[in-house]
Order: structure tokens, then sequence, then C-alpha cells
């Protein structure tokens, strides 16, 4: 599987727009900030998650991007598919030509594993990773809250 930082951003941008905008559009420059992502990059990823209808741009003061449609209903491929990222694990893009133009003995390996990821990332959307950071959150802050359980010996 080819995932490179195009993809890997563009799902962290999506969560973080997911998390923080709560009916109000969030501004790039607060994502870039929050996750250590250049503007630039993030102008050239969000252009493309717009062009595929998962944003929406509001243009004026307090503007900027929010979901196209509840978080519920974005899977994590659809995000990586909107910025021409491939989960392709042949070597041939599945053209079956990787062998001196003939289908290599391992093409249906690389290609069935592709399917899986492809279908692993259709069945996870932004919102079910929001819960999951909720709870992992929760579960941070309640070892935190425990009291340190101090050993004494008695003489």
């Amino acid at each position: 599987m080819r995932l490179t930082t195009k993809g890997r951003y563009a799902v962290t941008a999506m969560l973080d727009l997911a998390i923080n905008s709560k009916n109000n559009p969030v501004n790039l420059n607060e994502i870039s900030e929050r996750q250590a992502i250049s503007l630039s990059y993030l102008e050239q990823l969000f252009s493309k998650l717009r062009r595929e209808q998962l944003v929406q741009s509001i243009r004026g003061p307090g503007g900027g991007y929010k979901l196209s449609r509840p978080c519920d209903e974005i899977s994590v491929a659809s995000v990586i598919n909107a910025v021409n990222e491939s989960m392709d694990a042949s070597r041939c893009e599945g053209r079956a030509n990787c062998h001196e133009g003939n289908q290599c003995i391992t093409h249906n390996l690389w290609m069935a594993l592709s399917d899986r990821i492809q279908s692993f990332l259709d069945n996870i959307t932004l919102g079910e990773l929001i819960l999951q950071n909720e709870q992992q959150a929760l579960e941070r802050a309640k070892r935190n809250r425990e009291p340190d359980i101090e050993l004494t010996t008695l003489n």
C-alpha cells in the first residue's frame, strides 16, 4: 500500500475540521497550527476535498471550511480517494502488467490486499474516529485523576 503524507494529512485535517467545526466554519490557519501542517499544503488538499464535495468553503469574515455532510457519512477512504491517493498494494496499479508486460505471480495477492484495505477504510467514518479520540481522552483523564498509591514499610 502506498499511503503517503498527502493521504495522512488529508485525514488528519478532516478529523480536525470535524472535531472543531461545531456548526461554525474553521479557518485553515487554525488547522495548520493545531496539526503542524503547512498552510499552503492544506490549501491544496482542501481544494481537492471541496471538488469532491467533502467540504464547503465559507467566504468572508469568520469564514473557513465546514464538512459538507455529517461526519458519520464521510469515510476515511473517501477522504484519501479525494486527494488522489492510491490504496493499491500492487506495483502495476491493477493493470496486471508488472512482469515484463504480463501479470506477476503475486498479482492476485496484492489485489486482494488492496481490496481489503479499501473495504476497511470504507467502513471507518470521521464520526467513529471522533468517538475513539473522545474515549481515549476520557481514559487519560481518569488515569490522571487516580491518586498514586504510596507503599510504606512497617517497622
